[in-house]
């Protein structure tokens, strides 16, 4: 790849850090560079010369990518650390970054964090080693999420497409039809539970990476932004479609007041007490490891749409590598970041069961044919790949959205545990997180 050195205007507004979630001040060295200001962007060379890197991380699957690169490399090592996940991360990685000490030469970044510290760029923008060259390469939800303002700050590892992962035996057992509509989902929730008041078609009890992929695919846009001009709108259209469906699930008392990851939901899972979750491809994984006993009983099915016909899906989850600017050791991390993510390390990381974001891969007969015994024999993967092509485009999330969802349960949440109505929690969260940006620095609009 032809090397190419971008500058970019540093942007100062301040930051700290509140209730132990990550907050940005939008200040860092130069992209592409590094503590020294020199960007060599010459990764051949720094595998020649071998070194260290530090990797932050904690997909399990990146420990094989690791030995595999250092096998091929055995003049480099890497040392992968996993010091915590998502918030943890955040917070101790903006530490190291605040010290000037300590920073990881790469680190895993979800997609939801990623703008925060792309504009306080305190990340590298790729396009000085040529990532832009990799447009069409990923799947569009992820190859958007990793950009901002004309840079590219991350490569996707893996994504989150929504898709309807169901428990056939249930709903074959109350002759329910696979909903193909949200609609017909809330019709299946009714036949369900009135034919048995102890099982749920879902759970939910407040969580903001759901609502704001439930938002993006009814075609809301609550947030845009521009630079450090922010507008954050709860009102529209796609937005009030969500919050109406859902509403009446929750009125109605349709969905089960159980947490997503607690050991009562897993146990749903299993029993099919908890009988569909609409959910990113990444669950397929979830389920065989977690809930073995229920083997044979699920499949997965596309997502339900809020117009009959459409094939409309929104990402849910999923996760980049980047490489912090203050690296020392940028041009190697490189090397390890390409390896990783569009390099033979692809291989390995679905191997062991990650979703990939790359269109090959999605495209790859072999991946799409699969079947697996778990889900009854079923081509699963086809399903999901599908999903991924019909990402809708334009989601962006907020340059502060960590912070965002650490106060999602304090105001949304409230509809699951009071008479708040989801509108006007999401009215609350607005205002709240409105307060917040502009308390940043940002000019943030209503």
């Amino acid at each position: 790849m032809t090397a190419r050195t971008t500058t970019r205007t540093t942007r100062w507004l301040r930051g700290t850090a509140v209730a132990g979630v990550l907050a940005l001040g939008l200040t860092a060295c130069a992209s592409g560079e590094t503590d020294s200001g020199e960007a060599t962007q010459d990764a051949d060379s720094a595998l020649e010369e071998g070194g260290e890197i530090t990797v932050w991380a904690w997909d399990p699957t990146l420990e094989s990518v690791a030995a595999d690169f250092e096998a091929e490399h055995p003049n480099v090592t890497v040392n992968l650390e996993n010091v915590g996940t998502g918030n943890d991360q955040y917070t101790a990685l903006q530490n190291a970054i605040a010290a000037g000490d300590g920073v990881p030469d790469v680190a895993q970044i979800e997609f939801y964090a990623l703008p925060q510290f792309a504009l306080s760029e305190a990340l590298a923008d790729l396009t000085a080693y040529g990532a832009d060259e990799l447009d069409g390469t990923f799947t569009p939800g992820p190859w958007g999420a990793v950009q901002q303002e004309g840079g590219v700050y991350a490569l996707p590892t893996d994504s989150g497409p929504m898709a309807l992962f169901y428990n056939k035996r249930v709903f074959d057992e109350h002759g329910i039809e696979v909903p193909t509509t949200w609609e017909e989902y809330v019709e299946a929730a009714r036949t369900l539970h009135e034919a048995d008041p102890d099982a749920y078609l879902t759970n939910d009890v407040g969580d903001a990476g759901f609502t704001t992929s439930m938002i993006w695919q009814a075609g809301g846009r609550p947030y845009q932004v521009e630079g450090t001009d922010v507008t954050i709108d709860f009102t529209d259209e796609g937005t009030q479609q969500f919050t109406s469906t859902w509403q009446s699930m929750l009125d109605e008392e349709l969905v089960a007041p159980v947490g997503s990851w607690s050991d009562e939901w897993y146990q749903g899972l299993s029993d099919g007490s908890i009988a569909s979750l609409v959910i990113g491809a990444w669950m397929r994984g979830n389920l065989e490891s977690s809930v073995p006993d229920a083997s044979g009983d699920w499949a997965v099915a596309p997502m339900p749409q809020w117009e009959s016909g459409e094939e409309v899906t929104s990402e849910n989850g999923g996760s980049s590598l980047a490489i912090p600017a203050a690296s020392e050791n940028a041009d190697l991390a490189w090397a390890f970041l390409e390896y990783a993510t569009v390099g033979d390390g692809i291989a390995t990381r679905v191997d062991e069961g990650a979703f990939p974001a790359t269109v090959a891969e999605l495209e790859d007969p072999a991946f799409r044919e699969q079947e697996f015994e778990y889900f009854g024999g079923q081509q699963v993967n086809e399903v999901l790949a599908d999903s991924s092509a019909n990402v809708a485009e334009g989601w962006q999330y907020l340059p502060f959205q960590v912070y965002a969802n650490s106060i999602f349960n304090d105001t949304v949440g409230q509809a699951y545990v009071s008479d708040t109505t989801l509108t006007d929690g999401l009215t609350t969260w607005q205002e709240q997180s409105t307060t917040y940006g502009n308390d940043q620095g940002f000019t943030v609009n209503q």
